[in-house]
């Protein structure tokens, strides 16, 4: 059986990465503990990066993500009595002044490759194009030009190029992003897109 984290030397592929400081993250939508719902990610040598347990009848709409150790590093929760799916994500476990916001598209009218838009109060940081059912998605910088800041895509076996499916999956963070941040993406996307 092919393993999920298979332990293998940091190497970005160029087909993979824009640059060689990029982390290639192996998320398995799959949590450590019995009867819950979660993430488990790994880094390229197979180490526990984040997780994320929640228990199968706890409510959805408060997230936390975890370091390995149980360290909670971000919550994410769904704004109630908001027009369309609106997510804001706080430091540690905090409910106050946001980090930022994600909201869904919801708009016929704007660009449909764009799935999601994050945002502080003022100023619009992300916008997140493809599609998350594929598990095909590029995480843009609109500070940078729109260069791609993460990318979500499917992750295929070391030997013989076997797919693993949709709960197995590669997240790619270019170095002026950081990782728990394309993470909170990860699973904001998971929620806004739950099938």
């Amino acid at each position: 059986m092919t393993k999920v984290h298979p332990k293998f030397p940091n190497t970005c592929e160029e087909s993979l990465c824009d640059s060689k400081a990029a982390a290639v993250l192996t998320v398995w939508k799959k949590s450590l503990l019995f009867n819950c719902d979660g993430f488990t990610v790994y880094n390229s040598s197979g180490d526990l990066v984040f997780r994320v347990d929640n228990y199968m009848n706890s409510t959805k709409d408060k997230i936390v993500l975890m370091d390995a150790s149980g360290l909670p590093l971000l919550s994410i929760r769904r704004k109630k009595l908001s027009l369309g799916d609106c997510w804001m994500v706080y430091d540690g476990e905090t409910q106050r002044d946001p980090i930022f916001t994600a909201r869904k598209n919801v708009s016929i009218m704007t660009n449909r490759r764009s799935l999601a838009w994050v945002s502080t109060k003022k100023t619009l940081l992300y916008e997140i194009e493809g599609s998350f059912g594929q598990r095909s998605c590029k995480i843009l910088d609109e500070r940078m030009n729109k260069k791609k800041a993460a990318e979500i895509k499917r992750k295929e076996a070391m030997v013989g190029g076997v797919a693993f499916g949709k709960d197995v999956f590669k997240l790619i963070v270019e170095s002026e992003m950081e990782p728990r941040v394309a993470m909170a993406f990860t699973i904001i996307l998971d929620q806004m897109f739950r099938y």
